[in-house]
């Protein structure tokens, strides 16, 4: 068995002593999507499936029994089929190659799940995760009822897998957080092409578009054999900048305008996240500089306090802070109707110009899973009114912070043109994000293989 079979296997061991005995858990992977007509989108794994097994086939499925024995499910040897779709791994050598106990094709998967379900006491599945699983196993569970009267037993609970997998995934192992800083360094190449050629496209007299930049980000992921993007690309241009999910268009990158690049790759599986803001031409305006620091001296207070012991919520809090004071301060809110700084978090009267949390998990999926309060507290309820909407809105503690844990670090700013805003600020979109491991003393950023200070990106748009 090698390193990296073992390790699935560890997961996998793990599992099941976590649902016990009497537990069965059922775990597709992702099934495959039509594109158009005979042609398909590109496959790509179920997270949890290949978090447990290594897999990235289509048609698979997994089933652990609480004595920690693995069955797995995937397509048969076919070799007309493989000259057309490529190889199959196949029952027989998945035993080796995977760890697992039994391999079957998957045209067997509903005569096996009955016998493999008859006499568990609970069978787990992930919740509303996959169209149509509610009613596979509601069938092998009517074919095990249908014959009780020969002795069979029929599992008495559904138990959602989400939960303990949620709690295992949250936690980075060594070999996660290596392929995550890969991932990463990969990423900040990435940005580092793609700012580079903006500035020397516009400083040849060329037209740039959002598309040039966005092949760039693409040019450099695969180059250096990431598999896919880890999300759509958001490549935004001057005011396109100011809408949170943009995506890459046909927008036309000026000089003298700033560019927003949210965008990282998915390398084995992992995602990176990183965003910058640059300036198109090289050089950040005055009005695009002051707001840049704002941001970036927000994302440091934020950076500051992400540690193990910290709550989720206290970067975000450390950011709002920075950010509210700073709007006063540089006129984008008039102090004489909003208040104090204070009182402007307290209304929440930032949220015209920054609508969205400073962070979110990081793990396989690029909002990765993992529960935001902290389980020993979720009996500690609290009732608010929301100050913008009043709606009530019920706050937990929330998580706290250990080591291993990984999550993003992104404030910004987004001032659209409106009634008392000061003019030279119109359009302006700004957000820096980065990818922090949690330790135990303070946190270490994997993405700050691109620059973000306002000095060194000048400089490196130069060069």
């Amino acid at each position: 068995m090698t390193t990296q079979t073992a390790l699935y296997a560890q997961r996998r061991a793990a599992l099941a002593k976590h649902i016990g005995p009497g537990g069965v858990a059922i775990l597709p992977t992702a099934p495959e999507q039509q594109r158009n007509r005979d042609s398909d989108f590109l496959f790509r794994h179920d997270s949890y499936f290949y978090y447990l097994s290594g897999l990235t086939e289509p048609k698979a499925w997994l089933v652990i029994s609480g004595d920690g024995k693995t069955t797995l499910f995937c397509q048969p040897k076919d070799l007309e089929r493989e000259i057309w779709d490529g190889y199959r791994l196949g029952p027989d050598a998945a035993l080796e190659a995977l760890g697992v106990d039994a391999a079957f094709s998957v045209t067997e998967l509903d005569k096996q799940l009955p016998a493999l379900l008859d006499g568990a006491e609970s069978v787990w599945y992930p919740f509303a995760t996959h169209t149509g699983l509610e009613g596979r196993i509601d069938g092998w569970l009517g074919t095990l009822r249908a014959r009780v009267r020969y002795g069979t037993l029929c599992p008495q609970q559904q138990r959602d897998l989400c939960g303990p997998l949620d709690e295992m995934r949250l936690f980075k192992d060594a070999h996660e957080q290596n392929v995550m800083r890969r991932a990463c360094n990969i990423s900040a190449g990435a940005h580092v092409r793609t700012m580079q050629r903006c500035a020397a496209m516009l400083r040849a007299g060329q037209e740039v578009r959002e598309y040039h930049l966005d092949a760039e980000l693409l040019h450099e992921f695969r180059r250096h054999g990431s598999q896919y993007p880890a999300y759509g690309s958001i490549v935004a241009a001057g005011a396109n900048a100011c809408v949170l999910h943009y995506r890459a268009d046909a927008g036309r990158v000026q000089s003298g305008e700033l560019v927003l690049i949210d965008a990282g790759c998915e390398l084995d599986g992992y995602a990176s996240d990183i965003t910058r803001t640059f300036p198109a031409n090289g050089t950040f305006s005055g009005a695009q500089k002051t707001l840049y620091e704002l941001v970036l001296a927000s994302q440091e207070a934020a950076i500051a306090v992400t540690k193990a012991g910290a709550r989720f919520t206290d970067p975000h809090d450390a950011t709002v802070k920075v950010l509210a004071q700073g709007m006063l301060d540089v006129g984008l809110l008039d102090k004489n109707t909003v208040g104090t700084v204070d009182d402007v978090i307290e209304k929440r009267s930032y949220f015209q110009f920054y609508m969205h949390r400073t962070g979110h998990w990081l793990g396989m999926d690029v909002h990765d899973c993992g529960a935001y309060t902290e389980p020993g507290e979720i009996g500690q309820v609290s009732t608010r009114k929301d100050a913008l909407t009043g709606e009530l809105i019920k706050d937990r503690p929330a998580r706290i912070l250990q080591a291993g844990m990984v999550l993003t670090i992104e404030p910004g700013l987004y001032v659209r043109p409106a009634p008392g805003v000061p003019e030279h600020f119109h359009n302006i979109g700004i957000r820096i994000e980065d990818d922090a491991i949690v330790t135990e003393a303070d946190c270490e950023l994997i993405s700050r293989g691109v620059p973000v200070s306002v000095v060194d990106i000048e400089a490196l748009m130069r060069a």
